[in-house]
């Protein structure tokens, strides 16, 4: 064999990894948006009485009728944004993007084992989600161009945007969340960078039909 079909087989190996690697990120992180955001309607809708304005996400982890699925809902959560963040990895090679994806999924799997009732440890956690879930999005949009970059600064400013105004109202500000409360403004973190996933989810997915594929580098 030639050092130039050695090359050339390597390569295809090399880009056959990468499309593998970027199809089952995009699923991870469809699966993961996708099946969250529809978990919280669910578990909303079977609540008597839950109060969008005024409650938190997490309570939805205290009452019994929805306990059990919201709480392994963001374990899962957890669980396919290691995974993605992983597999994505594998496609650009930058550690510190890794680790960002890594204390977003820690923060979510946290939150899920440690309940709100559990005391400060759950608020800690899900601090850690809310703060880097959106993070990764600004981090992400330096591994993207386009239309699907913009979204992905839009959706992770926004998020960070309402964390700020969150910190705020829990420290006694009450203004700071305005006519949505803190329901709604707890909801402005996470929907936002929801839908970035469901949309960059698919993003990769198409990605790993062989066209356009990002650039990996050295960390």
């Amino acid at each position: 064999m030639t050092q130039f079909e050695t090359r050339e087989r390597t390569t295809l190996s090399i880009r056959g990894v990468t499309l593998e690697s970027l199809r089952l990120a995009g699923l991870s992180f469809l699966v993961l948006a996708a099946g969250f955001m529809t978990v919280i309607m669910l578990a909303a809708a079977m609540v008597p009485g839950y109060d969008f304005r005024g409650a938190a996400i997490s309570d939805l982890g205290v009452f019994p009728e929805t306990a059990l699925l919201f709480n392994a809902s963001l374990v899962l959560v957890g669980v396919l944004n290691l995974a993605g963040g992983y597999l994505f990895y594998r496609t650009h090679g930058k550690r510190w993007l890794l680790t960002v994806y890594t204390l977003a999924g820690l923060g979510a799997i946290g939150a899920g084992l440690f309940p709100l009732d559990t005391g400060g440890l759950h608020g800690l956690f899900a601090l850690l989600a809310f703060l880097f879930f959106n993070v990764q999005a600004l981090g992400t949009a330096t591994r993207l161009r386009g239309a699907m970059r913009a979204l992905s600064v839009v959706a992770g400013g926004l998020g960070l945007v309402f964390v700020v105004l969150m910190a705020l109202g829990d420290a006694g500000n009450a203004a700071a969340f305005g006519p949505i409360g803190h329901g709604g403004t707890e909801r402005m973190i996470v929907y936002p960078v929801m839908l970035w996933l469901v949309a960059f989810g698919g993003y990769l997915l198409a990605k790993s039909e062989g066209s356009d594929i990002p650039a990996r580098h050295a960390a």
